[in-house]
């Protein structure tokens, strides 16, 4: 646990600073001031991840791109030392000393859950070998052929590497969910600031002077409540549709804690999607004039494609900033999103393109390089194969053809819990309610009677409508969807929520139920604490798995099998599931593997 916390500590400073640096040149380029403190870390995360995977084309990420790194990020904090600190100083006097403490108590929970729980099966099949190959040698042409799953390539496995710490010669930590996990619960306990708006005393009594002017100072807040159109008669702030996407990821932070200690790209990429959807919402929810809030976070889904490909839908957001980008024909200002989105997208690809010879993996039909390391076709069609039949319970490729209806009773019935029916049920409901929205939203719109608003919320919900038709056809399992999942039904019930315009009393019991669900899980996870609490992680952070392994060598190199099952953990490398024909492509081991 003491470990996690240091980690955080060096990850936060590093994140921060870069997203400090990143903030300066958003400033300089599209005139837009950055001033949420996790949204500078957000898009720091990203940077390091980017700068993670530029490295590893050209070695180990390690010690040397850590302190490369370092230096940045001290050259950072002088140059920008100002704008840093009036951030920090900003975000500390908004939030009050109590959310700080509230803040300071998450890192303890989130870096208890972080230093023990379970992990992952994939972690120890694949996740904690893709990291060690980052460590040691960044990225080997061919590498999927020794294993098809290193192939999958996510950006995660580059920035866990990056912030590992593995050559202090301790072991590989893997904290980076955990840390993704503590973001997102600070955006989400924003859901618990329900504001009272008292009414002044003077305005009370008479409403103003003889002048019409008000009275008191206090009388000027008030006003400038009314002038952003809060409801002042309401005691307390209404929830808006970012509350209810808070919700979700209240609900989804909530059943995330036991798995978190793995460094599987699942988790992620769903606290991606969250921390994008939310952010979006609340700028329009403040009526942000500038196009660069959206557009930039049309770059982090971009981000998030290079976490899993399954987020690509998200990008459907890119709508709204396109459209006003062009209308108001701001050519430069395009061609430098542009430029943003394909930095962070080409050393992931570049990585893909080197691990298995396809631009795209595991995707067949984008089949446009040729090299003697490219995982052969037929290996990459069966791969594709058994990623959707596995997520939609049949665990036979041959099945993958499958239609629809006979399916999806049984992934329905077999895959998924009791409250992952009702979910998924709800989900299909709420489909049906965004189509005759859609069709409502399109009738108005040819008797020219919606309004810019009304285009911007359905934006979003069809974003994560269609991001959860992607998922449900393609590998419906539901820890890589859950997102969607939950998105889909709270933004939805956040709408109709805010159409029926209910009373304030419902608002009231509303803020009262989000609270007893916390409380609630509080307790379930008070439990969940209390019962391992025994192990040993109060210093360091549990460990990969440890599996009794075999060995045999292919031209000179030991590699590692399992003796039994397919798991191998971290520390023997290089370590693969079972035993297979290597052939080197060189003298070396990171000249990389051809096919056969």
């Amino acid at each position: 646990m003491l470990s996690v916390i240091i980690n955080w500590i060096y990850l936060c400073a590093t994140a921060f600073l870069l997203g400090t640096a990143f903030s300066r040149l958003v400033r300089r380029w599209f005139g837009w001031e950055m001033n949420n403190s996790v949204e500078v870390l957000f898009y720091g995360l990203i940077c390091a991840t980017v700068y993670a995977q530029i490295f590893s084309l050209f070695g180990g990420v390690g010690m040397l791109a850590n302190g490369i790194l370092a230096v940045f990020c001290a050259a950072a904090a002088v140059m920008w030392r100002k704008p840093a600190w009036k951030m920090l100083r900003r975000s500390i006097k908004e939030s009050g000393r109590a959310h700080c403490l509230i803040v300071a108590a998450l890192v303890f929970i989130w870096a208890y859950c972080t230093s023990r729980g379970y992990m992952h099966y994939d972690s120890d099949l694949y996740h904690a070998q893709s990291i060690r190959w980052i460590e040691e040698y960044g990225v080997v042409p061919g590498l999927g052929n020794i294993h098809v799953r290193f192939a999958y390539n996510s950006s995660f496995f580059a920035l866990s590497a990056l912030y590992s710490m593995a050559f202090l010669g301790g072991q590989s930590l893997h904290t980076v969910n955990g840390f993704f996990a503590l973001l997102l619960s600070v955006e989400v306990l924003k859901l618990f600031r329900l504001r009272r708006f008292r009414m002044p005393y003077s305005l009370k009594r008479t409403g103003a002077n003889g002048d019409g002017q008000t009275r008191t100072g206090r009388n000027r807040g008030w006003q400038k409540h009314l002038e952003e159109g809060v409801d002042a008669t309401a005691g307390q702030k209404q929830f808006r549709l970012s509350d209810f996407a808070r919700f979700g990821a209240l609900y989804y932070l909530t059943i995330l804690y036991r798995d978190i200690v793995a460094p599987a790209s699942d988790y992620a990429v769903m606290c991606v999607v969250f921390l994008i959807v939310i952010r979006w919402l609340v700028h329009l929810e403040q009526k942000e004039k500038s196009i660069a809030p959206y557009a930039l976070l049309c770059v982090a889904g971009v981000y998030a494609v290079t976490l899993k490909l399954t987020a690509g839908v998200i990008l459907l957001l890119t709508i709204k900033p396109a459209y006003l980008l062009i209308k108001e024909k701001k050519y430069r200002q395009i061609a430098l999103y542009i430029a943003l989105g394909l930095l962070v997208l080409a050393p992931w690809i570049l990585r893909t393109a080197l691990i298995s010879g396809y631009l795209l993996y595991p995707f067949p039909a984008l089949d446009v390089l040729s090299a003697d390391w490219k995982i052969p076709a037929e290996a990459a069609a069966r791969d594709a194969a058994e990623i959707r039949t596995w997520g939609r319970g049949l665990n036979d490729a041959s099945l993958v053809g499958m239609p629809l209806s006979k399916w999806f009773p049984h992934w329905f019935s077999t895959m998924l819990p009791t409250l992952g029916k009702l979910f998924v049920a709800a989900d299909l409901v709420c489909i049906a309610l965004w189509l005759c929205q859609l069709a409502t939203s399109v009738i108005r719109w040819k008797k020219k009677k919606t309004v810019q608003g009304e285009w911007d919320e359905l934006l979003v919900l069809s974003g994560v409508v269609l991001s959860y038709g992607f998922w449900q056809l393609s590998a419906p399992l539901l820890r890589y969807g859950y997102a969607y999942v939950l998105l889909v039904i709270v933004l939805t019930a956040g709408v109709i929520y805010r159409k029926l315009h209910l009373p304030v009393a419902a608002d009231r019991l509303l803020g009262a139920a989000v609270v007893l669900f916390t409380a609630v899980k509080a307790l379930t996870f008070i439990n969940y604490a209390v019962s391992v609490s025994d192990e040993p992680y109060y210093v360091a952070q549990q460990d990969y798995g440890t599996y009794e392994l075999d060995s045999f060598m292919a031209e000179d190199v030991c590699f590692y099998i399992p003796k039994s099952g397919d798991r191998v953990g971290y520390e023997p490398f290089p370590a693969i599931p079972a035993k297979v024909e290597i052939r080197f492509r060189g003298s070396e081991i990171k000249s990389g593997f051809r096919r056969q």
